[in-house]
């Protein structure tokens, strides 16, 4: 997306790693076994959103979500710290019994199918369909060793 390209850009020096539903436990194991999540080695996850017409910030259910479920994973593999509001996003995520129907009833979802592009709902709904940890390495995202 967008505006996730601009806050992966302006993190320059910072590990950043590309999350979704679609690699959200990868992603999890990958921070959990390289100590993410800890006093020595605290970790941001953020739920991007978008951009109004006007620039300002339209907050997205699907990287809300998205989120949640990379804090989930991560909270699920020992002990992480995690702020009031990750936790919060990780419950939600939890508490999310149909993540399908939640990305086909949210704002961008019903956008998509009145565009013609439902596939793309589909698609960003498939949870865990990929083990690919993408990492940003001089610009651009590459897999993960």
């Amino acid at each position: 997306s967008p505006n996730g390209s601009t806050i992966a850009a302006e993190a320059a020096g910072a590990t950043v790693v590309a999350a979704s539903l679609r690699n959200h436990t990868a992603v999890a194991r990958w921070l959990a076994e390289r100590g993410y999540g800890s006093a020595e080695r605290p970790v941001a996850v953020v739920a991007a959103g978008e951009r109004w017409p006007d620039g300002s910030l339209r907050p997205a259910l699907e990287d809300l979500l998205g989120a949640g479920a990379v804090l989930a994973g991560l909270r699920a593999a020992g002990p992480h710290l995690l702020t009031p509001e990750a936790t919060a996003a990780a419950v939600l995520w939890s508490a999310t019994e149909d993540p399908v129907a939640a990305l086909q009833g949210c704002d961008s979802g019903r956008e998509l199918y009145e565009y013609g592009f439902p596939q793309d709902v589909a698609v960003a709904a498939e949870t865990d369909s990929s083990t690919t940890v993408p990492v940003l390495v001089d610009g651009a995202f590459q897999e993960a060793p």
